[in-house]
């Protein structure tokens, strides 16, 4: 893809993205004024595994790297907007369910009951095994891109925390 049309590309990710969580953000009974931090951050997610998968990073590892990005700004999120994390958290990384590659393991698996198909296809068994790998490999890359920011501020409170500090802990070497 061209750069011309990737910033268009990204700006369309963007706004679905966007959407998308905002609109499950209601469906989970989200306040109203944090509404938008759901999409904010279900937007630049979504975005970073778009430019990752772009740039060939591979989707378990552009997932990951955009769900870990929602964790941690949810996580300094929850402080400004006075909310525990997962009200926004949840949301955003619905916007990265593996819902096609499900929706390919139930169809395979469907297509396995009727002997013909079974036979018309040898290679029904694989597809399936594959996309069923695939799913359940993103939606733990998920939940594990989520917890890793309350795993490493878990012993203090969000309010105490400071992104300057936490940063230059992270990277000081000890």
């Amino acid at each position: 893809m061209e750069w011309t049309d990737l910033i268009p590309a990204i700006i369309r990710d963007f706004i679905i993205a966007f959407t998308i969580a905002v609109c499950w953000g209601i469906l989970f009974g989200s306040p109203k004024r944090i509404l938008y931090v759901a999409g904010l951050l279900g937007g630049m997610g979504h975005c970073i595994r778009f430019i990752l998968l772009q740039l060939d990073m591979g989707l378990i590892t552009a997932t990951l790297a955009g769900s870990v990005a929602i964790g941690f700004i949810g996580i300094f999120a929850a402080h400004r907007v006075d909310n525990p994390p997962v009200v926004f958290t949840m949301p955003a990384c619905i916007t990265m369910i593996p819902g096609m590659f499900a929706y390919k393991t139930m169809l395979a698996g469907i297509k396995m009951t009727d002997l013909n198909s079974a036979h018309a296809d040898p290679a029904i068994m694989t597809t399936m095994f594959h996309n069923f790998v695939l799913t359940v490999s993103l939606l733990f890359t998920l939940a594990i891109g989520i917890s890793i920011s309350a795993l490493l501020f878990r012993k203090n409170s969000v309010k105490g925390i400071s992104l300057k500090q936490s940063l230059k802990d992270i990277t000081r070497i000890r």
